[in-house]
């Protein structure tokens, strides 16, 4: 596990006078939440109430929408997700400023157990400051993706070994349901092609964060 302790006393220094936007990028099961969450915890720590995180898979498009366009199997490719609403969502973000009259902005959160987003789940208030964004496709070059990287102050890199990345997409979908041979198929299909696609995009971030 990253020692996330380090970076406090930066991003605290950075987001003092205004608004500071941090994506965390990285392939499925690079362990993007879970840096962003332990990072969220020591900011609290340090100044509650400043930080709110932001996963992009509440920009996942409903089942039902999936079907349709023949992308259910395929659930978590790029075309699965609703990148204009998730770039409209950070450009609300960072128009808003942390002054009293600032308006309340609201996000959608993925449900896992569901499989289906929630509307308006995650209130970013004007307290705060630092708004930690995660999700695989922040430094996608293709349209409209790459206006994401704009909107960030900052985009890391969680950068992991495929090796590492297997064993755990594995178990993420046995703990959804599928038996071992459904899962593999799973992660075969999707997730490390994903994975492959989000690397190549890896040069482009402000620091890259390596965990074996």
């Amino acid at each position: 596990m990253i020692d996330v302790t380090q970076f406090v006393p930066s991003l605290l220094a950075k987001s003092a006078n205004g608004r500071f936007v941090l994506g965390i990028a990285g392939a499925p099961g690079s362990g993007k939440s879970t840096l962003a969450q332990a990072l969220f915890h020591e900011l609290e720590q340090a100044r509650p109430g400043g930080a709110v995180v932001v996963p992009m898979d509440g920009f996942h498009l409903d089942n039902e929408t999936l079907d349709k366009l023949n992308l259910l199997s395929l659930k978590g490719i790029p075309e699965s997700f609703d990148a204009l609403g998730f770039v409209n969502l950070l450009v609300k973000i960072k128009q808003a400023n942390c002054s009293a009259d600032a308006k309340l902005v609201l996000a959608p959160r993925f449900d896992r157990s569901t499989e289906s987003s929630i509307q308006d789940a995650i209130a970013i208030l004007p307290s705060h400051s630092l708004i930690l964004v995660e999700g695989n496709y922040l430094l996608l070059e293709e349209e409209p993706w790459n206006q994401i990287q704009p909107l960030c102050n900052a985009v890391w890199y969680l950068d992991v070994p495929e090796s590492v990345l297997l064993p755990r997409l594995i178990e993420r979908h046995k703990a959804g349901g599928k038996d071992h041979a459904g899962a593999l198929e799973k992660v075969n299909s999707t997730d490390l092609p994903n994975g492959r696609l989000v690397a190549a995009s890896r040069y482009r971030a402000d620091k890259i964060l390596t965990q074996a």
